[in-house]
């Protein structure tokens, strides 16, 4: 690489690396504690099991053949989880990001498959799951973890029952419903960094029966953050948003056999826009006028910009137990409605030089419709059918180079986008066949037909003619196109039984990551696709226990990706960034995870992970680094989003206070490696270290909860995304990065009161 090196790796990282190893390796030498004799405590809530639904079927999680990592709403409640991205360290192999161009905007990676994308025609590798529908798209995604009944992160491809775009894994989440007894709850909080202003929270929830057959819930939401950040251009608070969120349950059980689950969401989002740092990239050319240092949390925009987003999401599932195989029927809808317009500053400059205002209008419509029961006495079996709808209007534009105008207007713009349709039809199958009490073998498959339609108006070619895909009046289109595809994704897998607390897994999985087209065209000399769908064969082997001392899983596994489709950023002296999306290589992920979660003592728990990848080109095909061949100079590239190794370190304790209550002190270390944003390796993460740590106070009466908490306590300097920029744009020099930054030190207080 040129212009930047590559942190060494730390000196502790290695007898730390060793040290949870050797933890987790000699699990089963670690004293006896009988679950009966654990206190009660939110330390304790770390060994309980959490139901899962990773194969659309209520089970324990360690009784899953699967890479799972699944918290309870206890447990979430516990690590303080706010939101998905909260998770973006902790867990092997998983990288839970927002992307930082627009907060909420998910760029989640598993296993060295993710993306580092804010274009909305691009389809994820890693699928979010709300209530068993599936988000269509990475806007929107990231939201509030309040009154969460279950979170599951699955690893490895998870297309056989979930479909398409899960080549990496499955986020679900899943919501309380309202319980047999009348409950209720509120909670305020607040937090302040050394950076910005307070984030204050308030929350609640109400729910219990109505009737006989009748139970309903209710929460809400309240967020006011006045900013994370401090803008050096003006000396003010930002990064600010105030957030509002309702949801409503209705829960309808006509009988023994039937239930009918309606819920309706309604959120909206005011705020910042990114908090954009420019610093040295691998192009060796720095910021100007400004440069920062990456390690640090200091920035300068002229432009603070701004992001409104308002979502209502309906869900309606209906769950009907039949005597056939004792099996249950279930059909789920979900509409869902995204709308979105934001301001940023990506020249991450205090002066005017590229500036991108976007419109967005989202609307998708899901049906599926399953069996799963227990068939012949040996043979659990689901079947289904899944469609998918999805109707997108994006528009954006470039306002460039204000400096020359003196900030007046721009001197220059470029406006495009596109209407973008896709729908999709599934059907599944998958068979788990006891051959004995101590052999489980699987079968399954998943055919998908999916037809893309899109209408594309490119940037480059709408210059100085204002328009508006969104509002009006729309842009002429210059590409219009439409394509389709269909594939099976197979299963084939088997599980032991060593005795009743332990088991062995092996599988077979295929999955596929859809093709489609780039509705941010921004190159004269590239059609805007179509590219062609991406196949991920994964292979693992694993081996999961649960003992009185609690629980260790570990896995290994080896992916082969074949026509990987990549988010290549190029710098642009005309529009500023050049994002083209290609079928670029095939490659070779192979890595093992460990974790567990064990009792030291009565009131001592550990929790303990670590995972280790190794991604590689097998064959490039498109000029990755920029240097006018394809050889071996892009096939020796580090894969983007795939750091090498991940660890962390928890523990949690309990301790009685007379007869007030009980105090549970938690502390947590993780790190993660350094790794490849881009392609061409010229935007680099750092290896980050996030400790967090809180205490909470619990009354015996249940009634409160006092928490104080810390967040990224070594106030470590990360970023959703680094994008190196042009060394000069429109003749003016610029340089550096757009870079947003994510929060840095945080500490909290929390009270949460239970009514009954």
């Amino acid at each position: 690489m040129t212009g930047i090196e590559k942190t060494a790796q730390p000196r502790n990282l290695k007898p730390l690396a060793a040290a949870i190893g050797a933890t987790l390796l000699t699990g089963l030498a670690l004293p006896t504690v009988a679950q009966g004799d654990q206190p009660r405590g939110s330390a304790a809530t770390m060994l309980e099991e959490v139901t899962v639904t990773a194969r659309k079927r209520e089970e324990s999680s360690q009784d899953v053949p699967l890479s799972v990592t699944a918290f309870n709403s206890d447990q979430v409640e516990a690590l303080k989880i706010r939101d998905l991205s909260n998770m973006s360290v902790g867990m092997p192999n998983v990288s839970l990001e927002d992307s930082g161009t627009v907060r909420g905007v998910a760029n989640f990676s598993i296993r060295g498959l993710g993306i580092a994308s804010s274009i909305p025609s691009i389809d994820p590798t890693v699928g979010v799951f709300s209530n068993g529908v599936y988000l269509g798209m990475n806007w929107g995604v990231i939201f509030d973890m309040f009154d969460v009944e279950s979170v599951e992160v699955l690893r490895g491809p998870q297309g056989t029952l979930f479909g398409r775009n899960v080549t990496g894994g499955a986020v679900l989440i899943n919501n309380k419903k309202p319980g047999d007894e009348l409950e209720a709850s509120v909670r305020v909080a607040a937090d302040i960094g050394e950076e910005g202003g307070t984030n204050s929270y308030l929350m609640g929830a109400v729910g219990g029966p109505l009737s006989d057959n009748l139970a309903a819930r209710l929460v809400v939401y309240y967020n006011d953050d006045e900013g994370r950040f401090e803008n050096l251009a003006t000396g003010n608070d930002h990064g600010g948003i105030e957030q509002k969120m309702a949801r409503g349950t209705l829960v309808w059980t006509p009988g023994d056999r039937n239930e009918l689950t309606l819920r309706y969401e309604y959120s909206d989002a005011d705020g910042d826009g990114p908090a954009g740092q420019t610093h040295l990239t691998g192009t060796g050319v720095p910021g100007t006028p400004e440069n920062f240092d990456k390690d640090s949390f200091d920035y300068s925009i002229d432009e603070e910009g701004f992001q409104i987003n308002e979502t209502n999401f309906f869900t309606a599932e209906y769950n009907r137990d039949v005597d056939f195989g004792d099996g249950t029927i279930t059909a789920i809808y979900g509409y869902r409605e995204f709308q979105s317009e934001t301001m940023s500053d990506i020249d991450s400059q205090p002066v005017w030089l590229f500036h991108a205002p976007a419109w967005m209008d989202s609307e998708q419509n899901t049906f599926e419709l399953r069996y799963n029961g227990y068939l012949a006495e040996r043979a659990n079996v689901t079947v289904g059918g899944f469609y998918f709808d999805h109707d997108l209007l994006y528009h954006e534009r470039r306002n460039l180079l204000g400096i020359a105008t003196g900030g007046v207007a721009p001197a220059l713009t470029q406006d495009g986008g596109g209407n973008y349709q896709v729908e999709s039809y599934t059907v599944f199958a998958q068979v788990d066949y006891e051959l004995n009490e101590s052999w489980t073998l699987t079968a399954g498959v998943n055919y998908s037909s999916e037809e893309k339609d899109v209408k594309i108006a490119s940037l480059n070619l709408n210059v100085n003619s204002p328009c508006n895909i969104v509002d009006g009046p729309s842009c002429p289109f210059d590409f219009v196109d439409d394509e389709s595809w269909d594939n099976w994704a197979p299963k084939l897998g088997v599980s032991y039984l060593l005795n009743d607390d332990s088991q062995l897994y092996a599988h077979w999985t295929r999955g596929y990551r859809s093709g489609g087209y780039n509705l941010r065209n921004t190159d004269p000399t590239e059609a805007p696709g179509p590219f062609d769908e991406e196949e991920v064969n994964n292979y693992e082997f694993g081996y999961k226990s649960t003992q009185d001392w609690g629980r260790l899983n570990a896995a290994v596994f080896y992916s082969q990706i074949d026509d990987q489709q990549r988010e290549v950023n190029l710098p642009s002296e005309s529009s500023g960034v050049l994002q083209l999306i290609k079928n670029t290589a095939d490659t070779t992920i192979w890595g093992v995870e460990v974790d567990g979660t064990f009792s030291l003592t009565e009131n001592l728990i550990l929790l303990a992970s670590i995972g280790y990848t190794d991604a590689s080109y097998d064959k490039v095909r498109f000029d990755l680094n920029g240097d006018g061949v394809v050889d071996g100079g892009d096939k020796a590239l580090e894969l983007p989003r795939a750091p090498e190794l991940t660890w962390s370190l928890g523990l949690s304790h309990d301790l009685t206070i007379g007869d007030w209550g009980y105090l549970t002190s938690r502390a947590t270390w993780s790190y993660r490696d350094e790794y490849a944003y881009t392609d061409n390796n010229l935007g680099y993460a750092e290896d980050i270290d996030m400790v967090d740590a809180g205490l909470d106070l619990y009354s015996n009466d249940g009634h409160w909860v006092f928490s104080l908490y810390g967040r990224n306590l070594l106030d470590e300097a990360s970023f959703g995304g680094i994008t190196p920029l042009p060394a000069d744009l429109g003749g003016v020099p610029l340089g550096g990065s757009f870079s947003p930054l994510n929060p840095g030190r945080r500490y909290g207080l929390e009270v949460t009161y239970n009514f009954f």
